[in-house]
């Protein structure tokens, strides 16, 4: 006899467990299917995010950040630090013991919550009479177990992309999941792709030493961001020492030799060689949605994968949602994550919503770049009328106490109704401030509000404010 649930939800990343937890809170019978295994060999929930992506990165970008401070930037505080070196293998267990924390965490919550972890791959195995059926099988092929519910919940994430050109065998050419792993900071280092991972991931290992080359299709660099943010990331990267080259065509590598010999043409049709010691290939990511069997209910993903679903995750099939990666919309943990509850109150009854135009998104190099809403160039294309204000970190006393003035706050709103349409920042803490920004504009709020909210003195945050006050050539310290 199979285990009947209320839901289940297929995939334990943050839209996963996220979705799983709410549902539980709600009062439903829930359970998880997730198949991680970690490098330990120990089963293991948070999925990519938790486990080789968002929390591990984070963790080696701090400590590759301290190491800078250390290096080159704490004797303009009066501090002399000598003999600064990198212990590769301790940084990486640190960042491992992270992880391990933040999973463990996960289980303690779903024990918390009485929800039930099925461990293995799971598939759907067809319906009957209302009850979708899914199949989980563990480490060993015969260990199959059969559960049925009546809302499911596909959230099984997204993987890399690779390029035939470029076998990935997480060694010497690897994806996120072999960057996070290194043993010893690469002499040369070379990283396909510009875009959040690729500068993330180069950032990290420029800081600890390697000489990074970065290569890049498009020939315009950062096109999601607001151009003015874009512009200003170019001069402050490509100072800090990475060689970012911008509409390359890429050959066939050469890995025969002690190094990765990697043919490309440039954006001027020049023809040159990359050789380097390891190679980071990041262009893009691809979702998981195959071997789910969601053809047994005539759920078929799209030619690039994805899932169809309505503004509120809906599948065509009643009680079948789907949410994450596998779904339209930005590759963000919190995307899913608020995806995630959405779906869970939908099935409780509720009426949640989510206003996808205020979905924040956070680059972590340093500085961070963060945004929310439309770019000057999206308004310049839809004919709406703005207006823009600008502040720069170089004139705000904790930045400049901090030593972190690199950067600014860019504010767009409606040129008659004041409403705030985006905000840009690239500054240190800009994946905090962003914040800000983003409820104001869920609540609809004008420039005009963000200025006349009381902001702490001295703090990074009067940035923001006085980036407001210069839609209206207000501000009060420039």
């Amino acid at each position: 006899m199979s285990q009947r649930y209320d839901v289940i939800v297929i995939g334990a990343g943050p839209a996963g467990y996220i979705a799983a937890i709410r549902a539980a809170q709600l009062g439903f019978k829930v359970a998880c299917v997730e198949k991680w295994i970690s490098p330990a060999g120990e089963p293991a929930l948070g999925g990519t995010c938790l486990n080789v992506g968002c929390i591990p990165s984070k963790a080696l970008l701090a400590s590759s950040e301290e190491f800078d401070k250390a290096s080159h930037h704490l004797h303009e505080h009066g501090i002399t630090v000598q003999g600064v070196s990198v212990d590769v293998a301790r940084m990486v267990a640190r960042k491992d013991g992270i992880v391990s924390k933040m999973t463990k965490g996960i289980e303690f919550l779903f024990r918390k919550n009485k929800i039930t972890w099925l461990k293995g791959h799971g598939r759907v195995a067809g319906s009957a009479d209302g009850w979708y059926r899914v199949e989980v099988t563990g480490s060993a092929p015969a260990e199959v177990e059969v559960s049925e519910t009546r809302n499911l919940i596909i959230a099984t994430g997204s993987k890399a992309r690779h390029l035939p050109a470029l076998p990935v065998d997480n060694q010497r050419i690897c994806d996120n999941e072999g960057a996070l792993a290194f043993t010893e900071v690469p002499a040369r280092l070379g990283v396909i792709g510009a875009g959040v991972i690729g500068l993330e991931l180069g950032s990290v290992w420029r800081r600890l030493g390697s000489r990074v080359t970065v290569l890049e299709a498009m020939p315009g660099f950062l096109a999601a961001c607001d151009e003015a943010v874009a512009k200003e990331c170019w001069k402050i990267f490509t100072r800090q020492g990475l060689d970012i080259q911008l509409g390359v065509k890429i050959g066939e590598v050469d890995t025969s030799g002690t190094t990765i010999k990697l043919p490309y043409v440039d954006a001027k049709g020049a023809a040159a060689v990359l050789e380097v010691d390891r190679l980071i290939v990041s262009v893009g990511r691809v979702p998981n949605t195959t071997d789910l069997g969601l053809e047994t209910l005539g759920l078929v993903p799209d030619e690039r994968g994805f899932i169809e679903v309505d503004d509120h995750c809906r599948t065509r099939l009643p009680g079948v949602f789907a949410i994450g990666d596998v779904v339209r919309g930005p590759m963000l943990a919190h995307k899913g994550e608020d995806e995630g509850v959405m779906v869970a109150e939908l099935i409780a009854g509720q009426q949640p919503h989510i206003d996808y135009n205020c979905i924040p998104w956070v680059i972590y190099t340093s500085p961070e770049i963060a945004w929310v809403g439309r770019t000057e160039q999206q308004l310049k294309a839809e004919g709406r009328e703005y207006k823009t204000g600008q502040f720069p970190f170089a004139a705000n006393g904790r930045a400049l106490g901090m030593q972190a003035t690199e950067g600014f706050v860019k504010v767009l709103a409606d040129a008659r109704t004041d409403e705030v349409l985006g905000v840009h920042i690239i500054a240190a803490t800009a994946s905090d401030l962003i914040a800000e920004a983003a409820v104001a504009m869920e609540f609809k709020a004008s420039a005009e509000d963000i200025a006349r909210v009381c902001h702490p003195h001295p703090s990074m945050s009067e940035v923001m404010r006085e980036a407001a006050l210069a839609t209206d050539r207000r501000a009060l310290n420039m």
